[in-house]
């Protein structure tokens, strides 16, 4: 020991108190003396940091007890220990020791921690709930979230990065060989040309610019001030609600957040402003028409609920998966692009969940004759007697027929068989360059004409019930007006799906027909023979964009989640390709100059009168079809020159006619012949419950009465070919 440890231990040892004799031998005081040895010392008070100097000299100062009081020297924690406690930075940082520090060197803290105090509750003791109450959910705040795992979300998006190298290259890929027809323009240079119209239209004259800019800074401003209101905490009332049955802003979030709000009512106040300009502007009909489309289209895509950054919901869902969602939707928005040939196919429905002839298109039968453009297929009785005349439908050729023979609870197909009538069904070829020259008048010809000809050849009657659907429906009208010209006899009765024979209230289809349009159309056809299905898949699904693409561009790319397997979707997406020939007729004389109802229509070197037409007509609309509008079906009715019962159901374009008794689901409505006004029709018809088909069934009754044995499918001169469903519907775009 060094002479100064020496001094040092014998002033403390001359500073301790000495034990009186007297209280030592007291029993009373032994044991105080005792107790008190035992009691922990008490945790030194960390000095007090010093300016300036490093933590080492401060503990090694204050490691000298002060010499006026002397106390005894209290058990030390390690030097770790202090320094964990007094962490404040030197002024200029010291150079690395070539060994390491003693701090290392010490034990870890946790061995070493001091007592703990008689109060402390144990280490599983349940933490005091907060006054606040408990913490809100995070459906309630998108921001009340666990924190991000960085190394997560920066390996999920340097994978996403890499998807989105592959979507890039399935888009490349065709365009580069030659596969995908030259992107054009003109879709484009047409949107921008219409809507140029709009704005020349208020702008051109200074006092309608003045009343439209007004029109824009007063209600951003009111936005803008009630918006400030309601993020002080304010009550206030919205400038701009979203429609109710708008399922975009169905979060809380979109009104609970001031932000997300905020965003919800601009985007409503700016939509709302360019609905109000297109439809104010004294444009052409048509011109206006497209206008109003085109900005609705627009509206749909930027809508806020379509981004991540501006969705509570894409950013909850992001935050918390670290972004393995959008690794996900990346995944399939890759996958969707090279499925489409280069094109994005928006998947609607699980794919993988459904095939023709196992769980779609069942109803039992058989093909019994096919030609160049369809196969006829007859399905087999499940009554033992059934009605005398044949039932011949011919579904659209821009769609498969399977859409009358969805599942077993929903096939109208299965339901007409089970009521006692032989039917026959026409099933389209899926046309590729060899049908490129086939015209409207073939597919007439070839067509319904061919298949009631085999129909009465197999059954040996004479006529037919004919179904014409949508298109169909069109092509079915064609025919009975050029069997009138010819004076053939092959129909009893005809009934007509949500079909146009009168395309003046064509609704929002005629956006895509005008001159310039069907000559673009036609350029494009020409390179390879036929217009791709997937082209008039994405016009039909135009016509409800916010339904059937953007929800399932969030669902699938943006929330990376698989689309549920539903049938009516799996049929929407599987769309036939369609004859250049073809095609151009009909868009040119049906939707463009309205051929048919004004008699100017020629077919097979015949001009068509449809007032010749006079077997009962049963011609049924649907309420809410965007297609083929009730009015337009409504003014068709009256080109026919017989009877006509007009029906109008409830619902669309499919969920209308698709309408199983079973289901007991919206309603129809029957007024007598359609005479008059539309409106005037409407308020007097009489609505009834439920499906519209039994309905049908008695007004067929009441035109084939007679009932004759069963028939099995087929005959000695058209034996059956194949089973249903057929080759022809099962050949994929």
């Amino acid at each position: 020991m060094t002479s100064t440890a020496k001094s040092k231990a014998k002033s403390v040892s001359k500073s301790a108190p000495k034990p009186s004799a007297k209280v030592a031998s007291q029993p009373a005081a032994k044991a105080a003396v005792k107790e008190a040895t035992k009691a922990a010392p008490p945790k030194p008070t960390p000095p007090k940091p010093v300016p300036g100097k490093p933590p080492i000299l401060r503990v090694v100062a204050s490691a000298t007890p002060s010499p006026a009081s002397k106390p005894k020297a209290p058990a030390r924690a390690p030097l770790s220990v202090q320094l964990a406690e007094d962490r404040t930075p030197p002024e200029a940082p010291k150079p690395a020791p070539l060994m390491p520090p003693p701090v290392m060197m010490n034990p870890p803290v946790a061995k070493i921690a001091a007592p703990k105090p008689a109060d402390a509750k144990p280490a599983d003791a349940k933490p005091a709930e907060s006054k606040a109450g408990p913490a809100s959910d995070t459906a309630d705040d998108p921001f009340k979230l666990q924190a991000l795992d960085v190394e997560r979300l920066a390996g999920n998006i340097a994978r996403m990065v890499e998807l989105g190298g592959k979507a890039l290259a399935a888009y490349l890929k065709p365009r580069e060989t030659g596969e995908h027809p030259t992107d054009s323009p003109e879709g484009v240079a047409e949107v921008t040309k219409t809507l140029g119209h709009v704005a020349e239209f208020w702008l051109k004259d200074p006092s309608r610019a003045v009343a439209a800019q007004t029109e824009i800074v007063t209600r951003y401003m009111d936005l803008w001030s009630k918006s400030l209101k309601a993020m002080a905490g304010e009550p206030v009332e919205p400038a701009v609600k979203p429609d109710p049955r708008d399922a975009r802003f169905k979060d809380p979030q979109w009104e609970k957040n001031p932000f997300f709000d905020f965003l919800k009512q601009f985007y409503l106040v700016t939509t709302s402003l360019a609905d109000k300009f297109v439809n104010e502007a004294e444009l052409d009909e048509h011109l206006k028409h497209k206008a109003a489309f085109y900005a609705k289209q627009i509206a749909n895509a930027l809508s806020p609920s379509n981004f991540v950054v501006t969705n509570p919901e894409l950013l909850r869902e992001t935050i918390s998966s670290n972004a393995e969602n959008l690794v996900r939707g990346m995944k399939m928005f890759a996958e969707d692009i090279e499925r489409g040939g280069g094109d994005l196919k928006i998947r609607q429905s699980d794919d993988s969940q459904f095939a023709l002839g196992v769980n779609l298109a069942m109803t039992p039968g058989k093909v019994v004759f096919e030609n160049d453009l369809i196969q006829l297929i007859q399905y087999e009785p499940t009554t033992p007697s059934v009605g005398k005349i044949p039932l011949v439908i011919v579904p659209p050729w821009i769609n498969k027929f399977y859409i009358l023979d969805l599942t077993q609870e929903k096939s109208f197909i299965r339901w007409a068989v089970s009521q006692g009538l032989t039917v026959f069904v026409v099933s389209w070829v899926n046309p590729d360059q060899r049908h490129a020259h086939k015209s409207f008048d073939d597919y007439m010809l070839e067509g319904p004409l061919a298949a009631f000809r085999v129909a009465g050849e197999i059954t040996g009657e004479e006529k037919v019930h004919a179904i014409g659907y949508c298109v169909g429906g069109t092509l079915l009208a064609v025919a009975l007006a050029y069997m009138a010209a010819r004076d053939i006899d092959l129909v009893e009765t005809a009934t007509f799906f949500t079909t146009q024979v009168d395309f003046t209230y064509a609704g929002d289809l005629k956006v895509f027909v005008d001159e310039e349009q069907i000559q673009t159309l036609e350029k494009r056809m020409a390179q390879t023979g036929y217009l791709e299905g997937k082209q008039m898949a994405n016009a039909f699904n135009m016509l409800r964009s916010n339904d059937l693409i953007w929800s399932y561009f969030v669902n699938n790319y943006m929330k990376g989640k698989q689309p549920m397997p539903f049938d009516l979707l799996y049929w929407n997406a599987d769309s036939p390709r369609m004859p250049a020939a073809n095609h151009s007729f009909y868009l040119r004389h049906c939707y463009l100059q309205n051929d048919l109802s004004q008699g100017r229509m020629v077919v097979a070197g015949e001009t068509l009168d449809l007032k010749k037409v006079t077997v009962p007509v049963y011609n049924l609309a649907a309420r809410e079809d965007h297609i083929a509008p009730a009015r337009s079906v409504f003014l068709g009715s009256q080109s026919f020159g017989g009877p006509v019962d007009y029906v109008m159901a409830g619902s669309g374009h499919i969920a209308g006619v698709v309408n199983p008794p079973e289901k007991k689901k919206y309603q129809f409505w029957t007024g007598g012949r359609p005479e008059g006004a539309f409106e005037d029709w409407v308020a007097k018809a009489e609505e009834h419950p439920g499906s519209w088909w039994p309905h049908w069934r008695e007004w067929i009754r009441s035109h084939d009465g007679e009932e004759v044995p069963a028939r099995r499918p087929g005959s000695n001169a058209h034996p059956p070919i194949e089973d249903a469903p057929g080759r022809y519907v099962k050949v994929k775009d």
